[in-house]
């Protein structure tokens, strides 16, 4: 379990680099967009993708 965990964790990096690697000035315009966003929106934001992420893990599975 712990090694699928980690390897799960090193994926996220890798793809979580892939934006600011390919365009960093595109990156860079979206995390200055992200201090816009008020905090609800942004918890809205992060409970949709754990639930989107729980589903394809339980569809995958």
């Amino acid at each position: 379990m712990w090694h699928d965990l980690a390897v799960a964790f090193c994926l996220m990096l890798v793809i979580e680099g892939l934006i600011p690697f390919i365009s960093p000035g595109r990156w860079r315009k979206l995390v200055l967009m992200l201090e816009e966003i008020d905090d609800r929106t942004m918890r809205a934001i992060g409970l949709a993708s754990m639930l989107t992420g729980t589903a394809l893990l339980v569809i995958i599975n």
